[in-house]
């Protein structure tokens, strides 16, 4: 009886999902409305992410335009984006707000880097907590007899196969975010 990986590829696929998510709210040197995702507007008493009250786009490689469908909202916004800490520059006209993203110095970018390996490791992790599970799960099935010793070290080998592609994914999306920040 073969293993089957489908929980293990669906785990990984996840894991693979929140690492481009991170990394995608992780500031480059150009301007991107995923910045904004983590953003939340206190608007009509609750606390809503930006990209339901609002239009973001790019206007240009370091200016963001968020367009609120009520322009009652540019204050609640401007001050939002400010509290969220993120380095960028906010300022209402009225059209909307424009967010300028500032040119990264070179310290900053080497703590960018850092921060973008840190979430890379965080994902390793519960990587490595998704494969201790499976192989958890295949000593079991042949403690209780439900498939050979043989068929366990095959699904193992074919278990490492899969954790290897997704930390190879993994290295490539660092790869790709560094190049992004360096520039």
């Amino acid at each position: 009886m073969a293993y089957d990986f489908k929980p293990l590829g669906k785990r990984i696929k996840d894991i693979e999902e929140k690492l481009a998510r991170e990394l995608s709210g992780i500031r480059t040197g150009r301007a991107g409305p995923a910045v904004l995702d983590a953003v939340l507007v206190e608007s009509y008493g609750t606390r809503m992410p930006i990209n339901q009250i609002a239009a973001i786009s790019v206007e240009d490689a370091r200016t963001l335009r968020v367009a609120p469908w009520d322009s009652s909202q540019n204050k609640e916004i401007e001050k939002a984006i400010t509290l969220a800490n993120l380095g960028l520059s906010v300022a209402v006209d009225e059209r909307g707000v424009r967010v300028s993203f500032p040119e990264l110095t070179a310290e900053r970018r080497t703590a960018l880097v850092k921060l973008a390996k840190q979430k890379v490791e965080e994902i390793r992790a519960a990587l490595r907590a998704a494969r201790d599970d499976t192989w958890s799960d295949i000593q079991k099935k042949e403690k209780d007899g439900a498939m050979s010793e043989d068929e366990k070290f095959r699904a193992k080998d074919e278990m490492q196969k899969l954790v290897d592609a997704a930390n190879k994914a993994f290295d490539a999306l660092l790869s790709r975010k560094e190049q992004d920040i360096v520039g």
